[in-house]
């Protein structure tokens, strides 16, 4: 046999292979075909009709399927089939399915495939993954095939394929679909963050989250900081209708500044809580990336809040995450994207503002107020020590003196402090006491806890606090700022930038909670 015979051989083979295979499968079912079923409902020969096909993201998929539900239920509620054939329909457009069903009767009618996603940090729904909807639209007959995404087939996004037979109604009923995700959005009111959780409600890479329950009592900040930075977030949307009959813009951006630990993301926390009217997408590390998404999504769901924590990390990034730019400046573009009436706030903190200041300096007007958040005075770390030690019965006079002693630190010090002056009295079996409180202080101040300090925000004078802007190094040059302790144990930044310092209690001897997403909110405390 010569070599163009065997070809021919070996692709007649695989032909009644594959007959062979569609004739089994149409034997198996012994459900109605899909062609007559089409047919009866659009009065045409399915085979003979375009199908206009619609992709969408697959995180609003879930939104995908209650505008699909609603519309249905408006027309009467329908009739939700599902299409046999085993896992090769997933491979198949609709075009291809009509095809082969009324070629070789492939795949049969068979029942519909369902999938639970979430729509709130404790609640999901079951949503049609695969399922043929029947109804009627603007008065017509509209078959439309509802996947949802499937990256194990390739298929990262939501679809839909609409069969009619009228002109025009395709493309009306995906306007329909749209309109109703946005009415019906479960988004709409939640605090989400990007990027997908395997350990928390989520649902297409978006993650919902519980709002945090804080009170003003739980805030120590100067006189006026949180109801400079309500007012900016929560006046404008309060006051929005009478801002635009003014002719004033609502886009707006606010940066809270200063030294790490201070209170910026417990202010943070704070918001998220005061402003349950708000929509908040939550953006930290590597998924300021999706800033793009995020101003997009707070768009459609105004009025929103778009929170990006520690943008100094990523101010001289370049091509870390995505693109050529670096990601301040992808932020940037986004706040210019939005239109002045999009009432969507952008919240920004950061530890190191001289860096971000010269970016954001060159686009005056993105950012319209900027806040610092500084190192607490005496009375307010008299404020935070009472504050963490509701629970414990130290005397006033007590934390008055640890007040006085811890010049220089930070909220995140002094939550340390009081727990572990707990720690040190449950060692001996017994409740804390002042002098546990002394003893906890006088062991957080001691040399050997240096570089706790760091950790916590908290410096202290010469070369064993966070370094001092007069303390030189060995050779006589000014000493690198490297981790709160001296140059060898420092650690520099990485792409050339100058050396960072950490997100106080987040490491070791601090109130370390474990990652900057926790299970009952988003965001610890700095």
């Amino acid at each position: 046999m010569d070599e163009r015979t065997a070809g021919f051989v070996d692709a007649f083979r695989a032909f009644l292979d594959e007959v062979v295979h569609s004739e089994r499968l149409a034997k198996k079912s012994d459900g109605p075909a899909l062609i007559p079923t089409l047919k009866q409902h659009l009065g045409v020969d399915p085979q003979s009709l375009a199908v206009v096909t619609e992709d969408l993201p697959g995180h609003v998929f879930v939104n995908l399927d209650l505008a699909m539900a609603a519309l249905c239920e408006q027309a009467g509620g329908g009739t939700l089939l599902g299409i046999g054939g085993g896992e090769q329909r997933r491979h198949s457009a609709l075009s291809e399915i009509l095809e082969s069903s009324g070629r070789w009767g492939q795949f049969p009618l068979g029942t519909v495939d369902y999938v639970n996603l979430a729509t709130s940090p404790d609640d999901t729904r079951q949503a049609v993954s695969f399922g043929l909807r029947l109804f009627t639209f603007d008065g017509a007959p509209v078959a439309v095939l509802q996947r949802g995404p499937d990256p194990r087939y390739g298929q990262p996004t939501a679809q839909l394929e609409v069969l009619t037979p009228v002109d025009g109604v395709a493309a009306r009923l995906i306007a329909a679909v749209r309109e109703e995700m946005k009415r019906l959005s479960v988004f709409r009111g939640q605090v989400l963050s990007l990027g997908g959780s395997d350990y928390e409600a989520a649902v297409g890479g978006v993650t919902f989250h519980r709002r945090p329950t804080l009170t003003p009592d739980d805030i120590v900040l100067p006189d006026g900081v949180l109801e400079r930075v309500r007012r900016h977030i929560a006046g404008v949307a309060h006051h929005r209708d009478r801002l635009r009959a003014a002719g004033q813009h609502l886009k707006r951006g606010l940066l809270l500044h200063g030294p790490p630990g201070t209170g910026k993301t417990h202010t943070v926390r704070f918001l998220l809580g005061a402003l349950p009217e708000l929509t908040v997408v939550l953006l930290a590390g590597p998924s300021i990336a999706y800033v793009a998404e995020a101003a997009q999504m707070a768009r459609a769901l105004e009025p929103a809040l778009v929170v990006l924590e520690d943008c100094d990390l990523v101010a001289e990034n370049r091509d870390h995450y995505a693109g050529e730019q670096p990601l301040l400046f992808a932020v940037l573009e986004a706040l210019d994207g939005l239109s002045d009436d999009a009432d969507v706030a952008f919240l920004l903190t950061t530890n190191r503002v001289e860096v971000l200041e010269p970016a954001l300096a060159q686009r005056p007007g993105r950012i319209d107020l900027a806040i610092e958040v500084p190192l607490p005075d005496e009375p307010a770390r008299r404020q935070l020590i009472a504050l963490y030690a509701r629970s414990v019965p130290f005397s006033p006079g007590a934390i008055d003196e640890a007040a006085a002693r811890s010049e220089g630190t930070t909220a995140s010090f002094a939550k340390e402090l009081v727990r572990r002056s707990v720690l040190i009295a449950a060692e001996d079996e017994r409740d804390a006491g002042d002098g546990d409180l002394a003893a906890a202080l006088d062991e957080m101040l001691s040399e050997a806890q240096a570089i706790t300090r760091s950790l916590l925000g908290a410096g202290g004078p010469g070369p064993w606090g966070v370094p001092d802007d007069d303390y030189d190094g060995p050779d006589g040059f000014d000493a690198p700022p490297v981790f709160g302790g001296p140059p060898p144990f420092g650690s520099p930044a990485p792409f050339g930038g100058p050396p960072r310092f950490p997100r106080p209690g987040r490491i070791g001897g601090g109130s370390a909670q474990g990652g900057i997403i926790g299970p009952d909110g988003p965001y610890l405390d700095d």
